[in-house]
C-alpha cells in the first residue's frame, strides 16, 4: 500500500512538472528566432504562341514579413487591409531568362529542354548553397484558342536551409 501511494506521488508530481515544463517551452516559443529559412524560386515559362512571350526564373534577394502585409478581420472590425503594393514590392531580385515554349513554328523542344539545364543549374546551386528542396508545385494558364493569346507555365520551387 505504502509503495502504490509513493509510485502515485511520482506520478502526479511528474505530470505536473511536465506540464511546468510545457508552458516553460510554449513562453520560450515564442523569443525564439527560426531554426529555418525558407526561399521559393520561380519559373515562369510563356505558352504564349508564336514565342512572343516573356520567359524567367525568379528568386528575391530582400526578405519580406508578412506580418507588415496583413490584417485580421472580425466580425465587429471588418476594415479591408490598407497595405501599399509599393511597400510590398521587391525591386531587388535575380532574374534569369528562359527561353519561349513557342517560337514561330510552333512549340520548340529545344527551348524546353534548354530551360531544363538552366533550371537545374540553379537548383543544383541551390543544393550547393546548403538549401533542401522541400517542396515543386506547378500550375498552368494555358492558350484556350484562337481569342486567347495569353499563356504561362509556372513551377515554384520551395527550398528550406538550417540558419
Amino acid at each position: 500500500m505504502k509503495n502504490l501511494l509513493l509510485t502515485g506521488i511520482f506520478v502526479i508530481t511528474t505530470i505536473f512538472s511536465l506540464s511546468a515544463q510545457n508552458e516553460l517551452n510554449a513562453t520560450q516559443l515564442d523569443t525564439v528566432q527560426p531554426k529555418f529559412e525558407i526561399k521559393v524560386i520561380t519559373s515562369v515559362e510563356s505558352i504564349v504562341p508564336l514565342g512572343l512571350g516573356r520567359s524567367r526564373l525568379i528568386s528575391a534577394n530582400t526578405d519580406r514579413d508578412y506580418k507588415e502585409f496583413t490584417s485580421e478581420q472580425t466580425e465587429d472590425d471588418n476594415t479591408r487591409n490598407k497595405s501599399k503594393r509599393k511597400n510590398i514590392r521587391v525591386k531587388d531580385f535575380e532574374e534569369t531568362k528562359l527561353l519561349n515554349f513557342y517560337n514561330i513554328g510552333g512549340i520548340r523542344f529545344q527551348n524546353i529542354a534548354s530551360n531544363d539545364a538552366v533550371i537545374s543549374s540553379k537548383l543544383t546551386a541551390m543544393l550547393a548553397e546548403g538549401w533542401d528542396l522541400i517542396f515543386v508545385t506547378s500550375a498552368v494558364e494555358s492558350d484556350a484558342g484562337e481569342t486567347d493569346e495569353q499563356g504561362i507555365f509556372i513551377t515554384r520551387y520551395i527550398f528550406k536551409r538550417k540558419l
